[in-house]
């Protein structure tokens, strides 16, 4: 009898800790859905950056080309001359042997891209960083084109999609064993109700492990997250002088202003898609003639593409010479005597904090770069993975509802929480500091405000069942 009884007090605390589950499954899915589908979608055509560009670059990349070439100071200060007041912020090799040179300039906050004529130095094209079509789609999937505060709402929104994938884990998860129907597989002629829970839940468990994998490598470039970061970094004595990514548009922007303004001899910022670049303004005649010894010499390096030269940080220092390849294993940083173009120092990507090498295995990974067309093709199927779970959840709370309420699960009496559940918990509120604050900010909305307006208690399915 006691056993019984026993047993009885465990399945009702396990339903209770269930439907709180769902209910905060349920309303996590409220607010990410929209944002869910939304970085899906952007971030499917990311994926595809290279191919893209290259596509649109190919006016450029084809050229009719006979006789001598122009040296590479007279391509670098034939581009500035384009953009007035400008500084060389990098010189990029050209991705083959009949393209146009490229040349990438700043002013102001401002960064240019100029495509010159080897021969003729006649200007192909003047466009400006963030209005490349790949660069606008980056800021639309990292920050919804509203600087920080977007890259913000993207990490609120980064943060509570991981615990809605954790949470439907745990709904998701089979109590009964001998039965994979609806676990692994859709059941197909249970009805429409039994399909869209299968559709919703199967899919969920299949793309669960990827799903999350692109969530939380997609953290580093949130402003609030990134700031975190780099503050455990700092306290635990593992920070880097140099970032392979960036953490937020703000940072972004004054230094490249401050930078040009200043006209200083050189300095690394973070840029959104070519971290670590230094900028510089040089004033004398010559001031870029070591790149015709630069530029060949870089190109026997072999380096990941693209690459790109930088002006020293002052006459008498090294220029250097990096791939900004977003396959980040293949990045390699060089420093060469302008003199004599020969190497002072070599940086491969296996050299770097052990740190750096996670985080930036993960980024090429997440940018679909690490291995490929299968990576792309991956990372493809996970978001379109995310965005069938999003609609099959938005029939299921479109068939459930009922008229005049949101549809929430209601809420039953407090659940006994286990240890395990607690310690989850906790793991997710340390490294998620955004969902924690503002699960603290709702719960405590819901309990002093909305919980005590009747009509708005009802909406939400705050009263208990």
């Amino acid at each position: 009898m006691s056993n019984t009884i026993t047993k009885n007090v465990e399945e009702e605390q396990s339903r209770r800790v269930y439907r709180a589950i769902w209910r905060w499954h349920f309303y996590a899915g409220i607010f990410c859905i929209p944002l869910v589908i939304w970085l899906a979608c952007t971030g499917s055509i990311y994926l595809f950056k290279p191919q893209i560009e290259r596509w649109l670059d190919r006016p450029y990349d084809h050229l009719a080309l006979h006789g001598q070439r122009a040296t590479p100071e007279a391509i670098a200060n034939v581009a500035m001359d384009a953009v007035p007041g400008s500084s060389l912020h990098y010189y990029e090799l050209p991705p083959n042997g009949d393209a146009a040179a490229r040349v990438i300039v700043g002013v102001g906050k401002e960064e240019y891209r100029i495509y010159v004529h080897p021969q003729t130095l006649q200007i192909l094209k003047v466009i400006s960083e963030d209005k490349r079509p790949m660069r606008i789609i980056f800021r639309l999937h990292g920050e919804l084109l509203a600087g920080d505060w977007g890259s913000r709402v993207v990490e609120l929104a980064a943060s509570w999609a991981i615990v809605l994938i954790v949470s439907g884990l745990y709904l998701w998860w089979p109590r009964q064993s001998e039965k994979l129907a609806g676990v692994l597989w859709i059941r197909m002629r249970k009805g429409k109700r039994i399909f869209w829970r299968d559709l919703h839940a199967v899919t969920g468990v299949w793309v669960s492990a990827f799903a999350l994998f692109l969530l939380l490598t997609g953290l580093p470039w949130a402003k609030s997250w990134g700031a975190y970061f780099k503050k455990i970094r700092e306290v635990t004595g593992t920070a880097t002088v140099r970032q392979d990514w960036t953490t937020g548009r703000s940072s972004e922007l004054a230094e490249r202003e401050a930078l040009n303004r200043n006209g200083m001899a050189g300095a690394v910022v973070e840029h959104a898609e070519h971290m670590g670049h230094v900028m510089h303004r040089m004033t004398s005649a010559n001031a870029y003639e070591p790149l015709n010894r630069l530029v060949p010499a870089a190109a026997e390096l072999h380096l990941a593409y693209p690459v790109l030269i930088m002006p020293a940080m002052s006459s008498n220092s090294p220029w250097t010479v990096k791939s900004d390849s977003q396959n980040r294993p293949l990045r390699t940083v060089v420093t060469m005597d302008p003199a004599t173009a020969s190497i002072v120092s070599r940086e491969d990507f296996s050299q770097r904090h052990i740190i750096d090498r996670i985080m930036g295995v993960g980024i090429a990974a997440h940018e679909g770069q690490l291995f490929g067309l299968m990576n792309q093709l991956i990372s493809l199927a996970t978001a379109m993975g995310l965005v069938l779970l999003s609609m099959s959840a938005t029939v299921l709370w479109w068939r459930r509802r009922s008229v005049g309420v949101l549809g929430a699960p209601l809420p039953t009496q407090r659940p006994k929480w286990t240890f395990a559940l607690i310690a989850v918990i906790v793991a997710l509120a340390l490294y998620l500091p955004a969902m924690a604050v503002s699960l603290a900010a709702v719960i405590l909305m819901e309990k002093l405000i909305l919980s005590r307006i009747p009509s708005v208690s009802r909406w939400l399915g705050l009263e208990p069942a």
